[in-house]
């Protein structure tokens, strides 16, 4: 696969991820029984799969190297920062102003993660 076809599968799998973060997002400040569907435990699992393969896959294709490329780390870092309040917003946190704040939160850090994208700066402006 070419470097512009893995760029732009990534591209969709980004916009499919903050898609289906916001319907669960929605779903979990309404306290909707849709959140526990089956196919919403399952699909975003297989979108991230290949979001996180198409990212691999350009970093070899590219011949990146994300120790010399401070971009590249900083979008790593978000990312485990996004997972981390992703997780706090959809399902641990004990409250639901706990999970509001993590949804918030892991939006802003989605946000900056594109920005750096964009940007190809650590800190984008």
């Amino acid at each position: 696969m070419t470097y512009t076809a893995l760029k732009h599968l990534h591209a969709l799998t980004v916009v499919i991820t903050l898609a289906l973060f916001l319907l669960r997002s929605f779903w979990m400040l309404l306290d909707s029984p849709r959140l526990q569907a089956r196919w919403l435990k399952i699909a975003p699992h297989i979108n991230d799969t290949l979001l996180l393969t198409a990212a691999i896959a350009l970093l070899v294709v590219g011949s990146l190297n994300p120790l010399e490329q401070p971009w590249i780390m900083a979008k790593i870092i978000g990312l485990l920062a996004y997972i981390g309040l992703g997780t706090v917003a959809l399902k641990r946190g004990k409250t639901k102003t706990i999970r509001v704040q993590a949804m918030i939160a892991a939006l802003g850090v989605f946000a900056y993660i594109v920005a750096v994208a964009v940007t190809k700066q650590v800190i984008p402006l």
